[in-house]
């Protein structure tokens, strides 16, 4: 199995693809904190890097990466989205 996208910590919301994700594949991936694997199918695709949408999200909702929130949600995101500048916003500033 080719880990297609790293989760950091349990608790996160998203991942970060380790390659090219296409919209509609199947990607396998891995918990680096406890070696979970986890599986889901982009909705988008997703570039190198670029992070991926581990579960659902609602507008204003904090999302969470490394166990911390990271960022809030400024519109819905659904499982297997991309997450970007374009659906979340820096916390870094608040």
């Amino acid at each position: 199995m080719v880990s297609k996208f790293l989760v950091h910590a349990k608790d996160d919301y998203v991942g970060v693809a380790t390659y090219d994700i296409k919209k509609g594949e199947e990607v396998d991936g891995i918990f680096l904190d406890n070696n979970q694997k986890s599986s889901l199918k982009a909705i988008e695709d997703i570039s190198l890097g670029h992070k991926i949408a581990l579960r659902d999200m609602k507008k204003g909702e904090k999302v969470i990466e490394y166990g911390e929130p990271v960022g809030q949600v400024t519109k819905d995101i659904k499982k297997g989205e991309h997450v970007h500048v374009h659906n979340i916003k820096t916390m870094r500033w608040q």
